[in-house]
């Protein structure tokens, strides 16, 4: 097998996690669950396929320090900076670009910063057989997850019980995909989960650099466009001008709608390893443990008279009396109290005081 290379994209803003997650210092940075840091964990969970040399962190500017600290064993050169954020089909297009340069052949493993995976002995073995997919087929693989609810903060995979041809895999859960659905409202979301053929999408994904290149160029022509001068800036003097610029010039963009939807050789692999993307308080809820009352407690809290409470009172001291499904976050500055099953609203939160100019509490 070709030589792997774990990429993790760690440049998000993690609005939903505010009060704890702010700009300068979002969710893929903080102990979210207990155990270190989401990045730290991503790491060390891709370390069994390729060495840290072979480790590549795609991150921004007021990102990047942090990353060098909860990242020491990935080398300087390999945490690549975006100037700015311009969604994952450019992120992705930088980081192949950089490893292509290394390995003509390289095969990436492509992970989000900010996941939860329980089983990761098992996660491991689902990558290994997606990266032989990939490198057998020349294929665009990613791995989805089986649905355990009609969950509206996941993206779906639409899978075709199809045959492949002579396809070794296929008993063992690989898939042609169909289609790409966006985050669905409730209703639509139950109708997934009953037809059987949806899987949650992780966003995780697994091709050789030039696989995913050669695709960019044919479904997103003006980002290959502006990648070419940027690869020929690789490793010269020039490069940080030459990055600038072509950011500059990129539109924001997914790989999921700028090329996964459009390909023809995408698949999808099973997986059931314990996996979340953490995308909300909610979800921090579903992943915590709970007492006799069904209320998760986090630093200094008093409950008398409440049940099913998520209370994390870092410094201060929370006192909670006759309250039932709320989640409750305390920092020095701010408080959030929402009722449970609506934490997806902290988003617009955000986005109100973005709007009113509040950056101290951003």
């Amino acid at each position: 097998m070709a030589q792997i290379f774990p990429v993790v994209m760690a440049g998000g803003v993690g609005t939903r996690f505010w009060p704890l997650s702010r700009e300068r210092f979002p969710k893929q940075f903080l102990d979210i669950v207990g155990s270190g840091s989401l990045l730290e964990n991503t790491i060390s969970r891709l370390l069994p396929l390729a060495d840290a040399a072979n480790t590549y962190v795609v991150t921004n500017r007021i990102q990047s320090d942090i990353v060098s600290r909860q990242a020491p064993l990935i080398p300087k050169e390999n945490i690549l900076v975006e100037p700015f954020g311009r969604n994952t089909a450019p992120c992705i297009g930088l980081a192949a670009s950089w490893i292509r340069r290394v390995d003509p052949e390289a095969l990436m493993v492509v992970s989000p910063a900010d996941h939860i995976i329980r089983n990761t002995e098992e996660f491991l073995r689902i990558l290994r057989l997606a990266l032989h997919v990939a490198e057998e087929r020349d294929a665009l693989v990613t791995i989805g997850i089986q649905p355990t609810h009609p969950a509206t903060g996941y993206g779906y995979i639409q899978i075709t019980e199809e045959e492949l041809d002579r396809n070794p895999y296929r008993p063992q859960g690989v898939y042609q995909v169909k289609t790409f659905a966006e985050k669905p409202n409730l209703e639509t979301a139950e109708r997934f989960v009953r037809s059987g053929d949806f899987l949650w999408n992780s966003g995780i994904f697994i091709w050789k650099a030039r696989t995913i290149l050669k695709e960019i160029e044919l479904h997103l022509p003006d980002l290959h466009e502006q990648l070419v001068p940027l690869q020929a800036s690789l490793g010269e003097p020039n490069y940080p001008q030459v990055l600038e610029q072509t950011y500059g010039l990129i539109r924001s963009i997914s790989i999921d709608y700028g090329v996964m939807e459009k390909a023809g050789n995408a698949f999808v692999v099973k997986g059931e390893f314990g996996w979340s993307d953490v995308g909300s308080w909610d979800e921090v809820v579903r992943q915590t443990p709970i007492d006799s009352d069904g209320n998760s407690l986090r630093g200094k809290v008093i409950v008398r008279n409440s049940s099913n409470n998520f209370i994390d009172a870092r410094e201060k001291l929370v006192a909670a009396i006759g309250v039932e499904d709320l989640i409750v976050i305390s920092t020095p500055d701010a408080v959030l109290i929402c009722r449970k099953g609506e934490s997806q609203e902290v988003k617009e939160v955000v986005d109100f005081m973005r709007r009113k100019q509040m950056n101290d509490y951003l």
